[in-house]
């Protein structure tokens, strides 16, 4: 072969190629909305192309019309603020203007109501990855009354929001004293990590970070009470007639922000 002559394109070692498999699509499913195509052909160890042509296939389909079910309401609320309209609009198959007039009417549906433990628990999933706004029209609550219970709660953007914001050199929080270690060493096992966090004035995933990186663990007894917890919880709300869900339901209360 002539050193003029092109080589065809190799694929790097290692990487899957073929037939896609159940458990690729579906998980392809899941993360699409969620993570950028490039992520996502990382993490399927796919190429970047091969990830495109089967989004393509998998969203496709006739365009649903008419009022809203309310799972493409849940859908919608929980793509908001994390893709773009035009990918929302592949994942619904609704046109971006019905998108835009949907969200609008969310929007126009914000209440001031008491906070339930769902509601807290969504807080909690989504204040770090979105903007304010964007939680307001997720729970349908008033933004400030969205930005008082996130500080109640010491809540803090994520590292990789702040990033993709442009707010990464902006908002640092203090560098770990040696006293602070030790409040923090001291309490860590017994506590809850909102107190912890109220205590030392930080947020929660800032407690949960560093206990990470001390080796930390929650006592037996705080496992066990926290299990407890979250049998209660699950028992009062079948008692006023609603469904536990893995939402708030699976865990216990404190195991999203407890390492």
């Amino acid at each position: 072969m002539s050193n003029d002559q092109e080589l065809p394109e190799s694929t790097p070692p290692g990487r899957r190629t073929g037939r896609w498999s159940y458990p690729e699509i579906n998980k392809l499913q899941r993360l699409y909305g969620h993570r950028s195509e490039a992520q996502i052909a990382r993490e399927l160890n796919r190429s970047l192309q091969s990830v495109r042509r089967m989004i393509g296939k998998v969203f496709d389909g006739p365009p649903h019309i008419g009022p809203w079910t309310a799972k493409e309401v849940r859908e919608l609320k929980d793509y908001l603020g994390a893709a773009d309209l035009s990918v929302i609009s592949k994942i619904l198959r609704r046109s971006e203007q019905e998108i835009e007039r949907k969200i609008q009417d969310l929007r126009g549906a914000v209440t001031q109501r008491p906070w339930t433990s769902d509601d807290l628990q969504l807080l909690k999933r989504y204040y770090g990855t979105r903007k304010d706004a964007d939680v307001s029209v997720i729970l349908g609550r008033p933004l400030d009354r969205i930005q008082e219970k996130a500080q109640e709660l010491c809540l803090a953007k994520d590292k990789a929001y702040q990033r993709r914001t442009g707010k990464a050199g902006r908002v640092k929080m203090p560098r770990w004293t040696a006293e602070e270690v030790a409040i923090l060493s001291k309490m860590y096992p017994e506590h809850q990590n909102l107190d912890i966090a109220r205590r030392l004035d930080r947020s929660v995933k800032s407690v949960v970070s560093k206990a990470s990186d001390l080796g930390l663990h929650k006592s037996p007894e705080r496992l066990r009470q926290m299990g407890r917890e979250n049998v209660q919880s699950r028992y009062d709300k079948s008692s006023d007639g609603e469904a536990a869900t893995g939402q708030s339901g699976e865990q216990p209360p404190e195991r999203e922000m407890e390492a």
